[in-house]
């Protein structure tokens, strides 16, 4: 009964032009920035190179919810990923335009060279 009472809020919030407040992801600074392209799962291309996902890779959308590989063939994506020991992409997600704006390395050698403040959770270069 409560759960109906949440949709009907949120259906009513939405029919009067109202979008719930999205609140800010936690990236790990492990994390790296890069365009992401599902090909044949589980090959991609990342930043226009052949990358391949781990076996046990979870994609997220905009709002943090899990995105099955076949529901982002072809789509060309701004994500932040992590890999896992081996090279295979373990973690990705899909950014959102604000996320997208705040500044976040693409490569090791960036990350090695920019600071990280784990308050903020922002880059910047030192």
């Amino acid at each position: 009964m409560q759960r109906q009472e949440e949709l009907n809020a949120q259906q009513a919030a939405l029919a009067r032009g109202q979008v719930p407040m999205q609140l800010a992801r936690k990236f790990p600074p492990t994390a790296l920035r890069g365009q992401l392209m599902i090909t044949q799962p589980p090959e991609v291309t990342l930043n226009g190179r052949t990358a391949r996902m781990a076996p046990g890779a979870r994609i997220r959308n905009q709002s943090n919810l899990l995105v099955m590989w076949g529901a982002a063939v072809g789509q060309k994506l701004v994500v932040n990923y992590t890999v896992d020991s081996y090279g295979l992409l373990m973690d990705i997600w899909i950014l959102r335009p604000d996320e997208v704006k705040a500044r976040w390395p693409k490569t090791p050698e960036e990350a090695a060279k920019w600071v990280y403040d784990p308050l903020s959770e922002t880059w910047s270069k030192s």
